[in-house]
């Protein structure tokens, strides 16, 4: 029996593979579970179509990024934080501060995407990345100035 499998079973395939199963193990198993469901000619279609819009999306959204990239490549972000007299300062300037001012600018970046080396705890220029997965990727600046 043709099953399409639902989850990822294992040493069976992964989800959305089209395997072929012993009719037991099908209606005893796989098909309860709501692991897979029977491969009829109309699901696999259905299955094939959804694969294919998922990859044109992936597509896009990946040119997007890559646009996106390309814009904020080498942009300087400037904060104003109170420091104290050995150019400390009171707090840090994190992933989710850069993602506002980012967001203030107009650029829609999740401040998971932002990597620093270490947390930014002294006045001066420091270096972030946005990184995307599949390895998209650029630095921005960030200027740290004394408040008042």
């Amino acid at each position: 029996m043709k099953v399409i499998l639902q989850k990822d079973v294992k040493d069976l395939g992964k989800v959305g593979d089209v395997v072929s199963v012993s009719a037991g193990f099908a209606r005893n198993f796989l098909l309860p579970r709501q692991m897979a469901s029977e491969a009829t000619e109309r699901r696999v279609k259905e299955y094939e179509h959804l694969k294919r819009v998922a990859e044109f999306k992936k597509k896009e959204a990946l040119d997007e990024r890559k646009a996106l990239l390309a814009k904020m490549g080498g942009l300087t972000l400037n904060f104003k934080r109170p420091a104290g007299e050995a150019d400390r300062l009171f707090g840090t300037v994190t992933t989710a501060d850069i993602s506002k001012e980012l967001q203030k600018q107009g650029y829609s970046v999740d401040r998971r995407d932002i990597h620093l080396e270490e947390p930014i705890k002294i006045l001066g220029q420091h270096k972030a990345l946005v990184k995307y997965p599949g390895g998209l990727e650029t630095a921005l600046q960030i200027a740290v100035e004394r408040e008042g």
